[in-house]
């Protein structure tokens, strides 16, 4: 004859065996549980410097913006950003780890011949967060316009100075060849694992100039420790401590001009949801208030054009890598 009920033996059975299922469904689905793996944003520079600054202006951004993804940033430095961007290159295709390229990128193709990667097609080019103007700045007891400055370097008698850059075909390198050949001047050169480094030399006299973004040398140009003598961009910067910086055109360096962009790479092969995912993560940061008012104060430009679409950003990076080959192979 069956029995009418269940023998607490058997409850018990049933319940551990229920309690083992339930384990092993959670154990076999952590990313429902974890949330998105953690982005490693890779910054080719020392940190402190204006890439590293706004990489860590990134992160707040996302963290504001999408809280449960984790930014980790790491510094990458030399040789002009070419040793992060081949760590990068070398990284999993699997949208964990990504580039803040620069302009240095483009300009790397003309200045090293055995890049360990094609800086246009070992990327996925995600797309663009923002442009930045550079300023020549230098340190205090050297004249404080630009005129002086012009006449000290024509001076022949006159001890020829030390101009500090981030390394070859750094944003710092290229504004300070593009000063060195409209002035037609040539200063001895210091190279540096990035522009923090440099400016810290700066500040105590061991080199004389170097070209800054202006959203890391308006500290300095601010305090008054440093002269700043023009900026890059094509029009004054209405920003203070700007406002009264000539612009490289005014100060007869009209072919100076120089803007500095920042952007998203990832490893080439990383897949397409991986690109959408990582693009929208980037338009959530163009699009954070807090983020925009930050930057246009410093002096930036937030990227609202369509490169912000790796389509497009990659045709940018193409034509750019063009540009500073046909500049840094002219004859001077």
């Amino acid at each position: 004859m069956k029995k009418p009920y269940v023998t607490v033996p058997s409850v018990v059975t049933f319940l551990r065996a229920l309690a083992v299922s339930a384990a092993l469904l959670i154990a076999n689905a952590p990313s429902a549980m974890a949330g998105p793996a953690p982005i490693t944003l890779v910054v080719p520079f020392a940190p402190g410097g204006p890439t590293d600054r706004i990489a860590h202006a990134f992160a707040d951004a996302v963290a504001r913006q999408q809280p449960e993804q984790v930014i980790r940033i790491e510094n990458v430095g030399g040789q002009g950003g070419t040793l992060g961007a081949a760590r990068v290159a070398r990284s999993p295709a699997d949208g964990s780890v990504l580039l803040l390229q620069n302009i240095a990128m483009s300009a790397a193709p003309a200045l090293y011949k055995d890049l360990p990667y094609d800086t246009l097609e070992d990327f996925v080019h995600i797309g663009m967060l923002q442009e930045v103007p550079m300023t020549l700045i230098g340190r205090n007891g050297l004249p404080a316009t630009a005129a002086g400055l012009k006449r000290l370097l024509n001076d022949p008698s006159a001890r020829r100075p030390v101009i500090a850059h981030a390394g070859t075909g750094s944003a710092s390198h290229l504004c300070g060849l593009l000063f060195q050949r409209a002035w037609n001047v040539a200063l001895d050169q210091k190279t540096y694992k990035g522009n923090a480094p440099a400016t810290a030399d700066l500040l105590s006299g061991n080199v004389d100039l170097l070209c800054d973004a202006t959203t890391s040398a308006g500290i300095q140009v601010n305090a008054r420790s440093v002269h700043a003598y023009a900026v890059t961009s094509a029009a004054r910067l209405l920003q203070e401590p700007w406002r009264s910086v000539p612009t490289a055109r005014e100060v007869g360096l009209k072919d100076a001009e120089i803007s500095v962009w920042f952007a998203l790479a990832a490893p080439k092969g990383t897949a397409e949801e991986d690109v959408a995912r990582l693009n929208a993560l980037l338009r959530r940061v163009v699009e954070d208030p807090a983020f925009v008012r930050e930057q246009e104060a410093l002096g930036a430009i937030v990227t609202r054009d369509a490169r912000l679409t790796p389509a497009i950003h990659k045709r940018f990076v193409a034509s750019q890598i063009q540009h500073w080959t046909e500049t840094l192979r002219a004859p001077n």
